[in-house]
């Protein structure tokens, strides 16, 4: 029986994979997990995206993978690279809940924003969102086998699902 190879994606970070390599992402709350696949030649790229646009970054030199508008674009680059078409790419994401909510205000929405700003970016470039598991008040940890095109997604509250 062969050994799948699990590639990692910290927070804020993005990674392609294939040769049936599968990638996978832990802490999910507010967090989208996106992953683009192109399902003919079985490339896959994942993001771990933490805010909805660059535009609020604070540091001299952004990290792109952190922010829906830049990790979009940025992981379709590392794809291309990798050797999948942009054309063929469809997307499916997890995460982006509202962890927190204070007193009848949702005061900062980072989880819907980010589910917002992912769909923004995704049409922008022309890619379709087949699949999405988001919202909620609870963590996720995600992994994407590039050999199947699944996507499979595990909570504490709501165990194990497949999209």
């Amino acid at each position: 029986m062969n050994e799948v190879t699990v590639l990692k994606v910290g927070m804020a970070d993005m990674k392609v994979a294939a040769s049936g390599e599968s990638l996978r992402t832990t802490g999910l709350g507010s967090c989208v997990g996106l992953v683009l696949y192109d399902e003919l030649r079985r490339i896959a790229g994942m993001a771990h995206i933490m805010l909805p646009s660059s535009s609020i970054a604070r540091e001299n030199r952004i990290n792109p993978a952190k922010y829906a508008d830049t990790a979009v674009p940025g992981l379709v680059d590392m794809m291309a690279r990798a050797g999948a078409d942009p054309g063929r790419l469809v997307a499916k994401m997890a995460g982006g809940a509202q962890m927190f909510h204070f007193a009848g205000e949702d005061v900062m929405r980072i989880g819907p924003r980010n589910v917002e700003s992912v769909k923004e970016a995704l049409k922008k470039l022309g890619i379709r969102l087949i699949a999405e598991d988001t919202g909620g008040n609870y963590g996720r940890t995600v992994e994407f086998d590039s050999r199947t095109g699944v996507l499979h997604i595990r909570s504490v509250q709501h165990g194990v699902k497949e999209i």
